[in-house]
């Protein structure tokens, strides 16, 4: 299955949906999830393994955690090849001062931004979808 590669109808379709919780990012060495943990993002590093999980598992492990989060789903399906979309989200993001942190699934792209700031965030994505569509 093929996603979008056409910056106009990626942007105007983007669909930003947010998630209910707050999510946080954590690191574990040794690469192991631990027990009782479900998050929706890994990646491996040198340093460890970082994860994206609910704040409440991150506590009840007992893991060090940064970066209260809302988690934003773009309902889009983006090509992984497709080029531009990130930039113009982090542009439109960053003109409202919202830090944005982005990983990319197989189908959607996912954004993580301050928790406190996620709504602000889906207005602004919301405007620019609708502007895409006008222009």
């Amino acid at each position: 299955m093929t996603g979008e590669s056409d910056l106009r109808v990626l942007l105007s379709g983007l669909r930003p949906e947010l998630h209910p919780g707050r999510y946080v990012f954590a690191t574990v060495p040794g690469g192991a999830v631990p027990e009782g943990t479900a998050p929706v993002v890994t990646v491996h590093e040198s340093e460890g393994l970082t994860l994206v999980l609910p704040q409440e598992q991150a506590e009840a492990a007992g893991l060090a955690h940064f970066f209260p989060a809302g988690w934003i789903t773009l309902r889009v399906h983006s090509a992984l090849d497709a080029v531009g979309l990130t930039a113009a989200v982090s542009l439109a993001l960053t003109d409202v001062g919202i830090s944005c942190n982005v990983v990319a699934g197989f189908h959607h792209d996912h954004l993580f931004v301050p928790h406190d700031r996620a709504a602000d965030a889906v207005a602004v994505l919301e405007t620019l979808a609708a502007e895409s569509r006008i222009g």
